[in-house]
């Protein structure tokens, strides 16, 4: 049984999974109050979330949404005494929009709000699943350009392609991203750099 937890984006969504099936899953898209939903929301889960192992999206996304998420990953992983991995966020973004897209597109553009007027880009091949290329944070003005054309998911998709649909990272999703892609460090990827520096030594 494996527990995965998703609080980098605007959702806040945990799921219990067994090999390829589901056990159970709650989603709900909140923006804010990641911290205050997350434990009501692991209970609600058989058993509490009870698991083997646990899955947690590292980011990026919200600086306060990734450290609600690893911190409650770790320290479930420290109590139960099970291994914690991470994965990308908008990896899994990518691997449901595959498994949703009717149309079989052989590529897609994730696209997810990252504050201060910028977007998360990252771009992913369907067969065999992998980065077409690397993370990056862009000015929104900058980004059009560069998605032009291009199938979107992800949460700010709309911006830059009116016929594509919103998608936030969701846990159950976990089911469909390869092992090679679900074992990273349980470690922050905020994306860019921290809105707050620490002070200059006088």
């Amino acid at each position: 049984m494996q527990l995965v937890i998703e609080t980098a984006g605007f959702a806040c969504s945990v799921a219990l999974l067994e090999g390829d099936s589901l056990i159970a899953e709650r989603h709900d898209v909140i923006q804010r109050g990641h911290a205050e939903r997350l434990i009501p929301m692991l209970a609600e889960l058989p058993d509490g979330g009870r698991a083997d192992a646990i899955l947690v999206g590292c980011g990026p996304g919200s600086f306060t949404g990734v450290r609600v998420g690893i911190s409650a990953a770790r320290a479930l992983g420290l109590a139960w005494g099970v291994p914690v991995h991470g994965y990308h966020s908008l990896a899994i973004v990518a691997a449901a929009a595959f498994a949703e897209d009717a149309a079989r597109a052989d590529a897609i553009s994730v696209v997810m709000e990252g504050g201060h007027g910028e977007v998360f880009i990252q771009r992913f091949a369907r067969a065999p699943f992998e980065e077409l290329s690397p993370l990056a944070s862009v000015p929104a003005p900058e980004a059009g350009a560069m998605l032009e054309g291009q199938r979107l998911a992800g949460n700010a998709a709309v911006r830059f392609d009116p016929a594509a649909t919103d998608s936030h990272a969701r846990a159950s999703a976990a089911l469909w991203l390869p092992p090679a892609f679900t074992s990273l460090a349980p470690s922050p990827v905020y994306g860019r750099e921290a809105d707050a520096k620490p002070m200059a030594a006088a």
